[in-house]
């Protein structure tokens, strides 16, 4: 794969994103996103503080293996913020070196999201490249909401759209005010930017089903991906258009997840609702802790081998195993464990 940097001595340009274009055209991942569960995975972390590539692969065929549609590698869950440029490639390469490996026994492509958020179109682009050459198949990136105060919807446009013609994998955007500076995008601005050929997508963490639903009838002739960005609205989503979930509660339970996607698709909504009311739980705890709250799930739901590679990076540490933190977490996620060890049960049964 053909590398490029961005420096002041060597600037991109025409020619060099145009050759990552048509090298791009000749990989294997997806741009149009198939429908289902994708989820924002952690990074995994050693004692000594540095990443766990294990770790990282292990939880990547444990989600391919849960039928999961792709993966997202430096979401919110995925600490970007507390790594450094050479980790954020790494992970993107454990990630993309697993599902090369797993590849033969899925028969479906599966895309490799990328966060590449940053403040400047420049420094987009760097991350995006960088992505790119690691491995990953897209991009997602919030608005750059530092200044928010002074950026207009014209400014906001022009920074998705030169970004998306510029960069060599196509790009999602990624709407969560609370990651922004409160900056959330309306539905006109986000059905201007669904107009650009490399716009694939949206993750709307926003959590307003009105906005989706606009968004899917707006995009009704395209093939624009439209995701809910959490897993307490997988089933209202479906229910008005979405393509499916991004969403960090499929870390823990991604057949759980899966698994209302497919009652919705074979019209079985009764059934689809018990299990969203089941997840809607659990997952509540996974938001009011945050990517915190999922990694002191980890050893709950995957086995207590994951205790010691899912710790937060400083200043964030990990729950205590005991504490009442922990204990509430446990109980309140008992019933959608139950099933998520049910499911997958099932799946040995039939050899999957």
């Amino acid at each position: 794969m053909e590398s490029f940097q961005l420096s002041i001595s060597n600037p991109l340009t025409p020619t060099s994103l145009l050759n990552a274009m048509d090298q791009m055209e000749e990989d294997d991942g997806p741009t149009v996103l198939p429908n289902g569960v994708y989820v924002p995975m952690p990074a995994f972390f050693t004692p000594d503080d540095e990443l766990d590539i294990p770790a990282i692969q292990r939880h990547t065929a444990r989600l391919l293996a849960a039928g999961v549609s792709g993966l997202v590698v430096h979401g919110s869950n995925g600490e970007a913020v507390h790594l450094s440029r050479a980790e954020r490639r790494a992970t993107i390469k454990a990630v993309a070196d697993t599902v090369r490996h797993e590849k033969t026994d899925l028969h479906r492509p599966i895309p490799i999201i990328a966060g590449c958020s940053a403040q400047s179109i420049r420094e987009t682009l760097e991350l995006c490249i960088e992505a790119y050459e690691a491995g990953a198949t897209h991009a997602i990136i919030l608005p750059p909401g530092y200044y928010a105060s002074l950026l207009t919807k014209p400014a906001v446009i022009d920074f998705f759209t030169t970004i998306a013609s510029r960069s060599p994998i196509p790009i999602l955007i990624y709407n969560f005010p609370a990651a922004a500076n409160g900056l959330d995008l309306d539905s006109d601005t986000l059905l201007t930017l669904a107009s650009h050929p490399r716009i694939v997508g949206v993750k709307l963490t926003c959590g307003n089903t009105g906005k989706l639903a606009r968004l899917v009838a707006g995009t009704a002739s395209s093939e624009f991906f439209i995701a809910g960005g959490s897993a307490d609205f997988i089933l209202q989503g479906l229910v008005v258009g979405a393509h499916g979930t991004i969403c960090g509660f499929a870390n823990l339970a991604p057949r759980a997840c899966v698994r209302i996607f497919e009652l919705w698709e074979q019209g079985r909504i009764k059934e689809a609702r018990t299990l969203q009311h089941e997840v809607a739980k659990g997952d509540w705890l996974a938001i009011r802790y945050g990517f915190v709250g999922v990694k002191a799930a980890m050893p709950i739901f995957h086995g207590d081998a994951e205790r010691g590679c899912a710790v937060p990076r400083l200043p964030f540490k990990p729950l205590m195993k005991d504490g009442p933190e922990v204990e509430e977490i446990r109980r309140g996620m008992e019933g959608v464990l139950r099933v998520e060890r049910r499911l997958a049960e099932e799946a040995r049964a039939r050899g999957r």
